[in-house]
């Protein structure tokens, strides 16, 4: 029997999507952080060495992975424009193929919803 994913798993699942856009995009990593929670997960540098801050957020479907708390963004924002960089943020929607009322389990085929990485705009509001 298969063992459903917890929702470290499911957050490390949702890291690995993205840390290969990130690899695909040519950004280079100078720090990871997979601790659920704890952001940024990702902290990368561009051709020009410009600093992302990159957040991702894995929910289990049919939630809206593209959706994320506005006002803790703020504070994250304030954040990252203190250390010059810029924020990327990356929702990953996961879920089990049989119904989504039914957990992700390990080695098993499972959903996925990921709409690329998104600039979040660092004026602060």
């Amino acid at each position: 029997m298969s063992k459903p994913l917890s929702k470290q798993e499911l957050h490390n699942l949702a890291m690995n999507h993205v840390g290969k856009d990130l690899e695909k995009r040519g950004f280079e990593f100078v720090a990871i952080n997979s601790t659920l929670k704890k952001h940024p997960q990702f902290v990368c540098i561009d051709k020009n060495s410009q600093y992302f801050f990159v957040i991702v957020r894995a929910v289990l479907l049919p939630e809206n992975p593209n959706n994320y708390d506005v006002i803790w963004m703020e504070s994250f924002k304030k954040h990252a424009s203190d250390k010059n960089a810029k924020v990327l943020y990356a929702g990953v929607g996961l879920g089990n193929p049989d119904g989504e009322h039914l957990p992700v389990y390990l080695n098993k085929e499972y959903l996925i919803e990921y709409n690329g990485i998104q600039v979040i705009e660092t004026n602060l509001n």
